[in-house]
């Protein structure tokens, strides 16, 4: 099937699950993220969770927008803005390239440490998206106010996100400032999105990753540099 005819069934089922007040805005998103995939700028999974993150945002009252830009260069997955207060959402569906192969853990954690280092700065609320088939890598230092935060406790995260960002890096200060104030689980079957506090998502997924992504040292990294020297 389509992604054009994926998205309007999805749009039509969105009309229905959450009312004509939002139909507008959501055959609105539909015509961007097809005019996106014409240029191909945009990819079918992650589109259909961007439908549903800004139908469900449009029927809390927010006005919705995807794949907007928000300076420095940063384009957002959903933007949302009501009453003045802008909300950003980020969505994450565990896609790893196949250069990460050997350190996906660690390119899955980089990555979605730095969405909110860099996203978070712009929007007074921040959200993580994800589907519940990918867990989030949620640093533990995020439990945290940025006021609260100890430089100390950011030099891993700092040093995780300088492996694999590096033109530009991102500032120290940026990591210390980050904020993550959501995260929703999207699960499209159902046309569904399950509101997490970050504890709440902290909870779950910290025993999985076990501090994993934030360890310096890459086992077949090395194995592989020590095969090279020999």
């Amino acid at each position: 099937m389509s992604l054009e005819r994926d998205l309007e069934l999805l749009s039509e089922a969105l009309a229905r699950k959450f009312g004509p007040e939002v139909a507008q805005q959501i055959t609105r998103v539909r015509g961007r993220l097809l005019d996106l995939a014409s240029k191909k700028l945009v990819k079918s999974n992650h589109s259909t969770i961007e439908m549903l993150v800004a139908a469900y945002l449009a029927s809390k009252g927010y006005e919705v927008d995807v794949e907007r830009d928000v300076g420095d260069g940063l384009v957002c997955d959903v933007y949302g803005l009501k009453d003045g207060e802008i909300i950003i959402v980020e969505i994450e569906t565990g896609f790893v390239p196949p250069s990460n192969a050997l350190d996906p853990i660690r390119y899955r954690a980089a990555r979605e440490v730095s969405k909110v280092a860099r996203y978070s700065q712009y929007a007074d609320t921040f959200i993580l998206a994800a589907p519940p088939y990918h867990v989030l890598f949620i640093p533990k230092v995020f439990l945290k106010s940025p006021e609260q935060r100890r430089p100390a406790e950011i030099v891993p995260l700092k040093g995780l996100l300088d492996a694999y960002y590096r033109n530009p890096p991102i500032p120290l200060e940026l990591v210390m400032r980050a904020r993550l104030d959501r995260v929703f689980i999207t699960v499209i079957d159902r046309l569904e999105i399950i509101e997490m506090t970050v504890e709440q998502y902290y909870a779950l997924s910290a025993s999985l990753y076990n501090g994993a992504p934030l360890e310096t040292e890459n086992t077949l990294q090395n194995l592989e540099e020590r095969a090279i020297q020999e």
